[in-house]
């Protein structure tokens, strides 16, 4: 495999680069920025007054210090958690060492709750290309309105309608075939992404949904079905693969000739392919 092949595979910080700061926050995005990833992924979720957060569970339990249902809660009452200490003591735990993201008191946005609207600012002030792969959360309460007010952010950013979908700097990646249609009818040049768990049985000659051009299997697909992934290459897709951080693993995907790495360790995967 030459370096120039390999240069080819997109590096997509998963969550940021978030081994080493909390998953979803302005440190974790900024590190993945100063890494060099290609690209950032994140999970969006609309707040009960209508703004997109980026928070991967249906509960804040888990990544912050409170409790309850992203859907049920306003920004305030997120904007008053702490989505960073959680993540401090893992790594104390791990490392028997403080994390090098240790927050500045002039900086307590970088683990406040992160709105995609300020992961939109940061990336347009970033100075260099940096992608975005925003994956939409479902089943919610709130359904289509994610997609809309998705596409209305992206709009005020000129980011809602590229020319063409190889030009655009976003793309929308879901479970969710039918957020995916919605996606797609309201922006027909706005890429989108098929995440797979499981290869569906009428979907296994490499055909993906109608109008979709990108994969999205899992590491354990790739691992356990790799001739499903030279289907996906012969039918004309793109694959981006999720979450790959081991290094045979890495290697596993350079040898299939995968799109992109989705990746918690953006610098580690980038040193691998020798960039």
């Amino acid at each position: 495999m030459t370096q120039a092949r390999q240069h080819h595979i997109q590096v997509v910080a998963h969550r940021g680069a978030s081994e080493d700061a909390p998953e979803h926050t302005l440190a974790a995005y900024k590190k993945a920025i100063e890494d060099g990833a290609d690209a950032l992924e994140c999970d969006v979720r609309l707040t009960a007054d209508g703004h997109l957060v980026c928070v991967h569970d249906r509960r804040v339990n888990r990544t912050s210090n409170g409790r309850g249902a992203v859907s049920a809660l306003e920004l305030a009452e997120l904007a008053a958690l702490d989505f960073g200490s959680w993540k401090k003591r893992d790594l104390w735990h791990l490392r028997d060492e403080e994390p090098d993201w240790e927050v500045r008191p002039e900086d307590p946005e970088d683990t406040s709750v992160l709105t995609l609207e300020r992961l939109l600012g940061l990336v347009a002030d970033s100075g260099r290309r940096v992608e975005l792969a925003i994956e939409t959360k479902h089943p919610t309460r709130w359904a289509g309105q994610v997609e809309d007010r998705l596409l209305l952010l992206l709009g005020r950013f000129g980011l809602d309608a590229p020319p063409t979908p190889e030009e655009s700097a976003v793309r929308v990646m879901s479970f969710s075939a039918r957020s995916l249609h919605r996606v797609r009818a309201a922006s027909p040049t706005l890429p989108t992404v098929s995440l797979m768990q499981f290869v569906s049985p009428r979907l296994r000659d490499g055909r993906l949904p109608a109008g979709v051009r990108i994969a999205g299997p899992s590491i354990r697909i790739v691992r356990s079905n790799p001739a499903y992934i030279e289907r996906l290459k012969g039918a004309g897709h793109q694959v981006h693969v999720w979450t790959v951080n081991e290094p045979a693993d890495v290697d596993l995907c350079v040898g299939l000739g995968v799109d992109a790495i989705i990746t918690n360790r953006p610098r580690a995967v980038l040193q691998q392919l020798g960039r």
